[in-house]
């Protein structure tokens, strides 16, 4: 080969490894923090974006319009899940004028829009006038939108939606929500959306308090726990959860429909009658989920594949009422300063797996949480702030199955053997 042809060889292989490192470089972005702001003491909006700009955090929900905050973020290619309150629904839905009202006046345009969402865990607010106004609501949004618009319209759901989860392969909806929701999951299926959901493992441990179950759903080591049906493998809780959705959702015929977890996390601080919440748990939780989400290994029914994923939350809201645990889910404190270290500092990397001795728990059990057979625990708790985590009771054990292992290697490390191939044969056509 002439000095030319090698200098073309190189210029195209070196053109490879760039696609290579831009692609690696925008895989991060389906890690999101949630902004709550049931609080007076949130520091200022320029102070936030500062704080977000120095992680990994690529995406931040926001539960209603924030015009200060998403201003501060300009530029940061931070992308923006905006949530619309459940008291605006209704007006959402009364005509297209009042969505293209709302929408003229709250979509930003400094900012990417990934998504917008109708409502938070509106079919198990305990409001029955709602449920026929969502997809009223989704349907007048979404023909608000602009044209050519890449902002897809969903609508976020508790565990609750569930009756079943154990095993994972059985997940299924509940079939009194049929009327309300399945309308939803079409929407979605042909506008390209994705479903939305707030998994919380902490609230499965609340119910079962023994060290093994404090294992499986912080992400550390244990025997793993197989779905009997599917012969998959379980280490931990939020992949049990997950694919108890997707289970769900292809049992309706959705399989081309993505999960967005718009919640998940695990209290630092909480009451004496708290079990679990520890500095040691969260930073463990959050941590490995960070850690488990960047290598992108995804579940046991999808695996290489992670879902966008959202931490609760950015900073503590000290107005929560409830119990102390309410007021203490936030990564950082009003001052910006970490409650403990989750692994997301941008020069940080991926995360090393947090290997935490199990807390014991704090104090007695609240009498009515009792504790649930050794399974896949369904959390038909709301979100943090409304009801307690009450778990379905479940009829199925786990056994220790031989050679518990992941059924599928680390996709970071069949990225970093790619980047090898390629620099070598950068460096073989430049020769």
């Amino acid at each position: 080969m002439g000095s030319r042809g090698r200098r073309d060889a190189a210029a195209a292989v070196l053109g490879l490894l760039q696609v290579f490192l831009f692609h690696s470089a925008t895989s991060q972005s389906f890690i999101g923090v949630n902004y709550g702001t049931i609080a007076d003491n949130l520091p200022p909006p320029a102070s936030t974006a500062s704080l977000l700009m120095s992680t990994s955090i690529g995406k931040l929900r926001l539960y209603e319009p924030q015009p200060e905050l998403v201003a501060a973020l300009a530029g940061s290619n931070i992308s923006i899940l905006l949530g619309i309150p459940n008291g605006d629904v209704p007006n959402l839905a009364s005509s297209p004028a009042a969505a293209a009202s709302w929408a003229a006046a709250n979509i930003p345009t400094t900012v990417t829009v990934s998504a917008i969402s109708v409502g938070n865990e509106l079919l198990n607010s305990g409001n029955p006038t709602l449920a026929p106004q969502l997809l009223p609501a989704m349907q007048n949004l979404l023909a608000a939108l602009p044209a050519g618009s890449t902002t897809k319209i969903s609508t976020v759901h508790s565990m609750a939606v569930l009756s079943a989860s154990d095993p994972p392969s059985s997940g299924a909806f509940h079939q009194d929500l049929a009327s309300s929701l399945d309308p939803v999951l079409d929407f979605l299926h042909q506008n390209g959306a994705p479903f939305m959901i707030n998994p919380y493992p902490y609230f499965a441990y609340a119910s079962d308090t023994r060290p093994e179950t404090l294992a499986f759903c912080l992400f550390q080591p244990n025997a793993g726990r197989v779905d009997a049906v599917s012969g998959l493998t379980y280490t931990n809780m939020f992949d049990a959860q997950l694919d108890a959705i997707r289970a769900a959702l292809d049992a309706k015929g959705y399989g081309d429909v993505d999960i967005v977890i718009a919640e998940t996390g695990w209290p630092y601080k909480g009451d004496a009658d708290e079990a679990g919440a520890t500095v040691d748990n969260a930073k463990a939780y959050v941590g490995n989920l960070v850690a488990h989400l960047k290598s992108q290994a995804g579940t046991p029914r999808t695996p290489g594949k992670s879902v966008d994923t959202y931490i609760f939350a950015l900073y503590d809201e000290n107005l929560k009422s409830g119990p102390e645990s309410e007021r203490s889910f936030g990564l950082y404190k009003a001052d910006l300063t970490a409650n403990y270290d989750a692994g997301l500092a941008k020069s940080g990397g991926t995360a090393a797996p947090t290997i935490v001795t199990p807390s014991p728990p704090q104090g007695t059990l609240q009498p009515s949480r009792g504790t649930t057979p050794t399974g896949f625990c369904q959390t038909t708790a709301a979100v943090p702030g409304s009801t307690q985590g009450q778990q379905v009771p479940l009829s199925s054990s786990c056994y220790i199955p031989a050679g518990a292992v992941p059924r599928r290697a680390d996709a970071g490390t069949w990225q970093l053997a790619w980047f090898g191939v390629l620099l070598w044969l950068a460096m073989v056509a430049g020769m």
